[in-house]
């Protein structure tokens, strides 16, 4: 018979009465946890979601889900930095980049874009600014008065017959789709045992360097989801449990001129090696901030892919994709528009005989944004080629939720594509699954920076550019911060990083876009020019209507500073282009 011919979909206003009955209702039908009503918000802790009025959901990561609860049950109190931290990660170090993250995805998921719901009191702490009810409450406060007449009593009874029959469907419908999603969604836990980063040689600042990677792994390997992270005073605890995990075993080692960090990820119950990472830097780095984040990402950025992989047992490959997929990433740093149409033929014609392929469908979509990117579809094409990309996507996430290659390429194409509530929650949820993710550091600091956050995001694309992982992407995020350096008047900070992001890929036409304005301003007329033509040259037919970035969504900040770019364009001689 096929799939239903339409669609249901209940939008129900729970008045304090009804959400007595509802109390009630989930009580007998024998659900757990609790249910908090705050404004227009109904937060279930045990479906792990917030239901607004309009009856959409939004699903709440198990972190920040404690973290909406304990604030919930305390509201209208303040609640320290270092209370909420020990209450949702007990007997784990973590920084406080952990805490800021699960606030800022609360906020997100109540529209709190002011602040003014979770609230910061300077220097104290967090406070949940809204009146909460729980069942009970709201039961209690809502008892039938002796009063009313049995013909109020008979009506009221009648309404509440619908909305319980309505809210028992719904419950049906989301038990189903929560057995279904324990089977399809829900990843397997792993075991980590993160041990001591070990030295060679055992020098005074070997022995300091190390503890400051220990400290900066522990802090890393807790903000992944999905992982039961385990500190070395707890192994033997783990092992008379009966438990082996994954041990990471690290060393740091120091060679005339070079830091060396090794790290390997071993399978303790049979000793067998699941990945090896290596990354070195020079010891001549005075920064020790910036060595510690380049070591730890270079090790880290390589066993959260490999953990993420472990977490997809049914991951496959095709090897007869590769040479389609090698000649799709190739085309993703210096490319042109022939390389372009064949390297999407060939994906194309790969993908027809194997529809279900993941990487196959990741890498299509990624070319598909490469062309919407440097404008080589027609306002038609370039629909088609978005709604492609979008399905593509949905379909490898559908199949693989925790495929770090699949949420970086959703995560920019909902960037690129100025979905920008989305998009934060994306590329959020990407560093959840690999925290050194350059490539979605920089795509959440072009959200900031669309939506006029430019110090924000100057701060992403820095912390990015730091980690220099993947090595693929690290042209991208030198080039925003060349753009936020622009955006924010700082024109000879903005040459020295575009510069550097040429110097890795000069295939870019926006890069050198760029760099002619940031010339135009410092007086340097002759070589605004040249790079001008650089860009024409990339891209015959360009002007300043096609080069643009879509306006939907951005902020007004960002649209003034982004509009001075183009006029300053134009008068290098950009074409401006003909109104469509």
């Amino acid at each position: 018979m096929g799939s239903p011919c339409c669609t249901w979909r209940f939008s129900i206003v729970l008045t304090p009465r009804v959400l007595a009955h509802y109390g009630a209702l989930r009580s007998r039908a024998g659900f757990g946890g609790s249910v908090y009503f705050f404004a227009d918000f109904v937060l279930d802790t045990e479906r792990a979601e917030l239901r607004h009025a309009d009856g959409s959901v939004t699903h709440l990561r198990p972190k920040s889900l404690e973290l909406f609860k304990l604030l919930a049950e305390n509201s209208h109190r303040i609640l320290t930095k270092e209370a909420l931290m020990e209450a949702i990660w007990p007997g784990i170090h973590v920084g406080e980049d952990s805490l800021f993250q699960c606030i800022r995805e609360i906020r997100l998921a109540l529209g709190d874009t002011r602040r003014e719901m979770v609230r910061v009191v300077s220097g104290r702490g967090y406070l949940f600014a809204l009146d909460v009810a729980n069942e009970q409450a709201v039961g209690v406060a809502t008892e039938p008065r002796q009063e009313e007449t049995r013909r109020h009593r008979k009506s009221r009874k009648g309404r509440f017959l619908v909305v319980a029959a309505a809210l028992l469907l719904v419950a049906i419908a989301v038990a189903s789709l929560a057995l279904r999603g324990d089977r399809l969604f829900a990843p397997s836990r792993l075991v980590v045992v993160l041990q001591r980063v070990a030295t060679v040689g055992g020098g005074p600042e070997d022995v300091a360097l190390a503890r400051d990677l220990t400290s900066a792994l522990v802090k890393g390997f807790s903000r992944i989801e999905g992982i039961d992270l385990i500190v070395p005073e707890e192994d033997a605890a783990l092992a008379r449990q009966g438990q082996t995990g994954l041990h990471v075993w690290s060393e740091l080692k120091r060679d005339p001129g070079t830091w060396t960090f090794q790290a390997r990820l071993i399978d303790a119950q049979n000793q067998e090696i699941k990945a090896v990472a290596e990354v070195q830097a020079g010891a001549e780095e005075t920064d020790r901030q910036r060595l510690v984040d380049r070591l730890v990402a270079g090790i880290g950025y390589p066993l959260g892919a490999r953990l993420s992989d472990l977490q997809e047992p049914d991951r496959r490959v095709a090897a007869p994709s590769d040479v389609a997929i090698r000649q799709a990433a190739a085309s993703i740093n210096q490319t042109t528009r022939e390389r372009f149409g064949t390297a999407r033929a060939i994906l194309e014609k790969y993908l027809a005989g194997d529809p279900d392929n993941v990487e196959l469908q990741i890498a299509l979509a990624g070319l598909h944004l490469r062309g919407v990117q440097m404008s080589w579809y027609d306002p038609v094409q370039r629909a088609a080629a978005e709604h492609d990309a979008d399905t593509l996507l949905k379909s490898a996430l559908a199949s693989r939720p925790r495929s770090l290659p699949a949420l970086d390429a959703y995560c920019r194409f909902l960037t690129v594509t100025n979905q920008f509530t989305e998009s934060l929650v994306t590329c959020d949820r990407t560093l959840t699954v690999n925290p050194w993710d350059g490539a979605a550091l920089y795509n959440l600091s072009l959200t900031q920076l669309q939506l006029g956050r430019f110090d924000d995001a100057l701060a992403g694309f820095l912390q990015a550019e730091r980690y220099d992982t993947p090595e693929v992407s690290r042209w991208t995020w030198l080039l925003g911060a060349g753009w936020a350096n622009l955006l924010l008047g700082r024109d000879e900070q903005a040459v020295a990083f575009l510069s550097r992001s040429i110097a890795i890929t000069p295939g870019s036409g926006r890069t050198y876009l760029l760099l002619a304005t940031a010339y135009q301003r410092l007086g340097r007329p002759r070589e605004a020019r040249e790079a001008l033509a650089k860009t024409m040259e990339m891209r015959p037919g360009s002007n300043a209507r096609n080069v643009a970035l879509p306006t939907r969504n951005a902020s007004d900040t960002f649209l003034a500073a982004n509009n001075a770019v183009l006029r300053t364009l134009i008068a290098i001689g950009l074409p401006p282009g003909t109104p469509r």
